[in-house]
């Protein structure tokens, strides 16, 4: 079994189900493959979407020692934009970026037509348990990392506070793609 077979196996056994839609992003370096997001629509839940992605791991970074990210984001929408923008940072960032818990990452656009939210947070993937959020793959291991919808206008405060403080302001919602901007 090849390491897309291991992935979706385990996304199957994650979710219960298959993927309602698979979209590639067509990689900008010959020598990795494209960038697949699976998306899951009213899962884990009604009302929300659920993407991962498959191909940031395919490249290589030094600080990546315990295994390779892959991305997942859920958000309380029905809008297939929020999983395509993940993709798209997953195969426009790997091997430049770390995609480390508590990194952030400015998008530069609004991702999706009914938000004004235009950058994440990188943080543990919502909705998996720490089992979950592993799988070995033919050639290394493969951690999850959850990516949280917020504002650049944000930094500044999140950069202040440390992640910590941030994640537990009540003004906080990370799955609220309709929520204001925290000041």
């Amino acid at each position: 079994m090849n390491n897309a077979e291991c992935f979706v196996r385990h996304l199957d056994r994650l979710t219960g189900r298959s993927e309602d839609v698979i979209r590639k992003i067509e990689s900008s370096d010959r020598s990795l493959p494209d960038v697949a997001v699976f998306v899951y629509k009213n899962w884990p839940e009604e009302g929300f979407i659920t993407g991962f992605t498959l191909g940031l791991s395919a490249a290589a970074h030094p600080d990546w020692k315990l295994g390779r990210p892959e991305l997942m984001i859920a958000v309380e929408s029905n809008d297939e934009a929020w999983t395509f923008a993940i993709g798209f940072m997953a195969e426009r960032l790997r091997g430049k970026g770390p995609f480390c818990y508590g990194n952030t990452i400015n998008f530069h656009a609004k991702v999706s037509d009914e938000s004004e939210l235009d950058a994440f947070l990188i943080f543990a993937p919502p909705f998996l348990d720490k089992e979950q959020m592993a799988v070995q793959l033919k050639d290394f291991r493969c951690n999850i990392a959850g990516m949280y919808p917020m504002y650049s206008s944000e930094f500044g405060l999140y950069e202040e506070l440390g992640l910590d403080r941030f994640w537990k302001r009540p003004d906080w919602d990370p799955f609220n793609v309709k929520r204001k901007p925290m000041k």
